[in-house]
C-alpha cells in the first residue's frame, strides 16, 4: 500500500516538475488590457484626458493612440467644439469610439459667429466679417437666412449663351453698385446652376470660368450625347433668381455680403434683435474625417455649421445630378458622369470598414450631412437626424462603374435615419444617394420635403462605359417618403425613389411614398422611377400615393426585366418598358387603401407614423360627357382612374367636361388633374347650387372646396379654349 502511494506522489511530483520547467520555457503570456475612458470638452487641454481634466478631441485621439491594445472610447461632454479644421482618425485610431458622455449632447461646430453688429439708417444691420471667413449661409438664433434675391427673369430677357447672358439693362444689373457680388441661379429639369456674375458690359452679364462653360454645352463632359439640359439648351427657361446684391435686400430675413467692405448686412424678421441675436455662419467645411480606419464607432454626437466652399469660388455650382458637380476647366471626355464631384459633407468616411455612425445629429449645414466613399465596406449611418441641409443628406458610394476591389463599396447600411429640409440651397440633390455600391440596405428611413428625389441608387444614363457595373443586391426597404420633388422648387424629371443602371437582386419594397410633385403644373415627378438602364430590379408592395406623374415608370427600352408586383396605389400606369419586364398583382386606381396597405405604410420610416388615407370618389359611378370630343380623348377618361389618360374636347368658346353622379349628393371638394400638354385654364366649377372660378391654369391637381348639394359638376372654359382633363375626383 505505502509503495502505491509513494510511486503515485513520484509520478505527480514528476508531471508537476514537467509542467513548470514547460511553462518556464514557454513565452510568457499577456494578460489582456481593460478597456480606457479618455474624456474631451470643449475647454479641454493638456494630455491626462480625465473626467476632471478633460482634452481637447484631439488630444484625446493622441492619447488613445498610446493606449495600445486596448479598447479606447472618447466620451464628449456636453458644448460646443468650435473646429478650425477637421477632426481627423486614421488607421491608428482604430477600434476607438467616439461618444456623448452620459447625459451630454455634444455638437462639433464649424461656425463662425458674426458680433459687433449695427443699425443702418434704412432699418438694416451690418457686421465687420473676421479675416478669411465667407458668409455663404447665415443663421440668426438658429434659424436660416436668406441671401437676397430678386425675381425670375424670363429666357426672353435673360437670353443665355455658352459665353454670358444678355438681360443686364432689363434687370437693372448695369447700374448695381458690386455686381460682381451676385449670383445667378438657374434651374433647367434636374439640374441646378450657380454661376457667379464676372462682369458686366451694356446689356451683357459675362460669369466666372470655369463655372459658366462647365454649366453650358459643348465641353463633352457634361453626361450623354442627347443631354439638353445645359444653360444654352432649349430646356433653358430663365434665371429662377438672382441673389447677393444689395440691391435686392427688402424682404426681412435676407441677408447681402459685401466682398469688398468684408460686412455682411442682414434685415431682421419681426422680434429679432441683433444686440442679442447669436448670429452664425458656417467656415470650416469638414467636420470629422475617418480615413482608412476600421471597427469605428461614432455615437450621439452633434455636427453643425460645416461649410461648403466651392460654390462660392470660380468653380462655382455646375450641377450635374444628384448634388454632383462638373468642377475643373478641363477634363476627359466623359458621358457617364464619372468625373463629377461631391459635395463637403460635415462627416466623410474614405475606405473605411466596420465604421457605425449613430443617433448623430447633422442640422445647418452649408453642404451636405456624411459621405462614405473610396471602398468603405461594412459600414453604416443609423438612427440620425438631418435637417436644414444646403446639399443632400447622405452620400454613399463613387462615380466608377467597375472600381477595383478596394475600392468598392459594399454592405454598407443607411437606415431609422430621419431627413427632412435638406437640399435647401442645392436643390437638385438629393435626401440619400448611392452610386456603384452593391449590397447596400437603405432601411426605415423618413424623408420629407425635398425638392427634388429623395433616395437615388445608382448612376450611368445607359453610357457604354457604365453599361457593366458592380451594382447588385441592394435593398430600399420601409422608407417613408413624403412631401419630395416639391413644386415650389422647379426640378423636374426625378422621383421619390430613383434608380439606374442593371442591379441584379435589387428590391424596392414595402416603402410608403405619399405626395411626390403633387401639385405639379405638367405630367412630372414620379413614386418609384426605373430611369435609363434600371434593369433586374423588384418593385413590391409599396404604398404609392398623389403622384404628380407616374406610381411606377420604367420607360427605357433598354431597362430589361423589372418586376412591379402586389403594390397598392390611388391611379396607373404605362406597362414596364424594356424586355421582360411585368407587372403583376398590383391594386392601382384605387380611392381607399385596404387595411394590409395601411399596415404597410404605417410600419414605414424611422419610426412609423400616421398614412393619409385616400378619399371615396363619388365621380367613379358617374357619367362623364363632353362638349366635344378631339380624336379619341373621351371624356370618360377623367374617371378612369389613372392621371396618365386624357380628356380632351376642340378650342371652342364656352368648352365643357361634366360629370352625372346619378343622383343628387353632397360634395366638399373637387379634384382636378390637368391634362398637362394642353392646359385648361381659367375655367368654371358649376353645381347645381352655384359656380367657382378658378383663375390661371388648373394643376396636378387643383382643389376647389365646395359645400354642395349637387347631381351634376361641370368644367367650363371661361373663354374660348379646350378643357383637357387627366382626371377628375368628387369627393363626399
Amino acid at each position: 500500500m505505502n509503495r502505491t502511494v509513494n510511486a503515485v506522489r513520484g509520478t505527480a511530483a514528476a508531471a508537476t516538475a514537467a509542467f513548470l520547467a514547460a511553462l518556464l520555457t514557454a513565452p510568457a503570456a499577456q494578460a489582456a488590457p481593460g478597456a480606457r475612458t479618455l474624456y474631451a470638452a470643449p475647454d479641454g487641454r493638456g494630455t491626462s484626458c480625465t473626467v476632471s481634466r478633460p482634452c481637447t478631441p484631439e488630444g484625446a485621439r493622441d492619447r488613445a493612440r498610446t493606449e495600445k491594445g486596448r479598447d479606447v472610447r472618447v466620451l464628449l461632454k456636453d458644448g460646443t467644439y468650435r473646429l478650425d479644421a477637421p477632426l481627423r482618425l486614421g488607421p491608428d485610431d482604430s477600434g476607438t469610439t467616439w461618444a456623448a458622455a452620459p447625459g451630454a449632447r455634444p455638437v462639433l461646430s464649424g461656425g463662425q459667429d458674426i458680433t459687433g453688429w449695427h443699425r443702418n439708417a434704412d432699418g438694416t444691420w451690418s457686421a465687420a466679417v473676421p479675416a478669411g471667413v465667407t458668409p455663404r449661409q447665415l443663421f440668426v438664433d438658429g434659424e436660416r437666412a436668406t441671401r437676397a434675391r430678386g425675381e425670375a427673369c424670363a429666357a426672353s430677357t435673360c437670353d443665355a449663351t455658352a459665353t454670358g447672358m444678355t438681360g443686364a439693362t432689363a434687370t437693372g444689373i448695369d447700374h448695381w453698385q458690386r455686381p460682381t457680388d451676385a449670383e445667378a441661379v438657374i434651374r433647367v429639369r434636374w439640374r441646378n446652376y450657380h454661376c457667379r456674375i464676372a462682369g458686366v458690359s451694356g446689356d451683357t452679364m459675362t460669369f466666372v470660368q470655369p463655372c459658366w462653360t462647365n454649366s453650358a454645352s459643348g465641353t463633352d463632359r457634361t453626361g450623354p450625347a442627347w443631354d439638353s439640359t445645359a444653360v444654352d439648351s432649349t430646356r433653358y427657361s430663365g434665371v429662377a433668381f438672382f441673389e447677393n446684391a444689395p440691391e435686392l435686400l427688402d424682404q426681412p430675413g435676407e441677408f447681402v455680403w459685401d466682398s469688398k467692405g468684408r460686412t455682411v448686412t442682414y434685415l431682421p424678421r419681426k422680434g429679432e434683435d441683433m444686440r442679442r441675436a447669436r448670429t452664425v455662419t458656417p467656415h470650416t467645411e469638414q467636420l470629422l474625417v475617418v480615413d482608412g480606419a476600421h471597427d469605428v464607432t461614432v455615437s450621439g454626437i452633434g455636427f453643425a455649421y460645416a461649410a461648403y466652399r466651392q460654390p462660392g469660388t470660380d468653380e462655382g455650382y455646375a450641377g450635374m445630378q444628384a448634388g454632383l458637380t462638373l468642377t475643373g476647366a478641363t477634363g476627359p471626355v466623359d458621358h457617364a458622369g464619372r468625373y463629377y464631384t461631391k459635395p463637403s459633407a460635415a462627416v466623410t468616411v474614405r475606405g473605411g470598414r466596420r465604421v457605425r455612425v449613430d443617433s448623430s445629429r447633422f442640422s445647418h449645414l452649408g453642404g451636405a450631412g456624411a459621405i462614405l466613399e473610396a471602398g468603405t465596406k461594412d459600414s453604416s449611418l443609423t438612427r440620425s437626424s438631418f435637417t436644414d441641409l444646403s446639399s443632400g443628406a447622405v452620400y454613399v458610394g463613387d462615380t466608377e462603374p467597375m472600381p477595383e476591389a478596394s475600392l468598392a463599396g459594399e454592405r454598407n447600411t443607411v437606415a431609422y435615419n430621419t431627413i427632412s429640409r435638406s437640399g435647401v440651397e442645392y436643390t437638385d440633390s438629393v435626401g440619400i444617394w448611392a452610386g456603384y455600391e452593391a449590397g447596400l440596405s437603405v432601411d426605415h428611413n423618413s424623408l420629407d420635403h425635398l425638392p427634388y428625389s429623395a433616395i437615388s441608387v445608382g448612376w450611368g444614363w445607359n453610357q457604354p462605359e457604365a453599361q457593366k457595373s458592380v451594382l447588385r443586391d441592394n435593398k430600399v426597404t420601409g422608407n417613408r417618403i413624403t412631401d419630395v420633388m416639391e413644386v415650389a422648387q422647379q426640378q423636374h424629371d426625378g422621383g421619390a425613389i430613383y434608380t439606374q443602371g442593371a442591379q441584379p437582386g435589387t428590391v424596392l419594397s414595402g416603402n410608403y411614398i405619399n405626395r411626390s410633385a403633387y401639385g405639379n403644373t405638367e405630367r412630372d415627378g414620379n413614386g418609384i422611377y426605373l430611369d435609363e438602364q434600371s434593369s433586374h430590379i423588384t418593385v413590391e408592395r409599396n404604398v404609392i400615393t398623389r403622384i404628380g406623374y407616374k406610381w411606377v415608370s420604367n420607360w427605357a427600352d433598354y431597362g430589361i426585366r423589372n418586376t412591379a408586383r402586389g403594390n397598392w396605389t390611388d391611379t396607373a400606369a404605362p406597362a414596364l418598358g424594356g424586355t421582360g419586364s411585368v407587372m403583376t398583382d398590383n391594386l392601382t386606381g384605387l380611392d381607399r387603401l385596404p387595411a394590409q396597405a395601411l399596415a404597410v405604410a404605417a410600419r414605414a420610416g424611422a419610426h412609423g407614423g400616421p398614412v393619409e388615407q385616400l378619399r371615396t370618389d363619388l365621380a367613379r359611378t358617374g357619367t362623364a360627357t363632353q362638349s366635344s370630343t378631339d380624336g379619341t380623348a373621351t371624356a370618360a377618361l377623367a374617371l378612369d382612374a389613372d392621371t396618365n389618360t386624357d380628356t380632351r374636347t376642340l378650342s371652342e368658346a364656352g368648352a365643357w367636361w361634366q360629370a352625372d353622379l346619378g343622383a343628387v349628393r353632397h360634395v366638399r371638394q373637387v379634384e382636378i388633374w390637368n391634362d398637362a400638354a394642353t392646359t385648361t385654364a381659367d375655367f368654371d366649377v358649376v353645381t347645381d347650387d352655384g359656380t367657382v372660378h378658378v383663375s390661371g391654369k388648373a394643376l396636378r391637381p387643383t382643389l376647389v372646396n365646395l359645400d354642395s348639394r349637387t347631381r351634376t359638376v361641370r368644367i367650363v372654359t371661361s373663354g374660348t379654349g379646350r378643357v383637357a382633363l387627366a382626371q377628375v375626383l368628387i369627393h363626399p
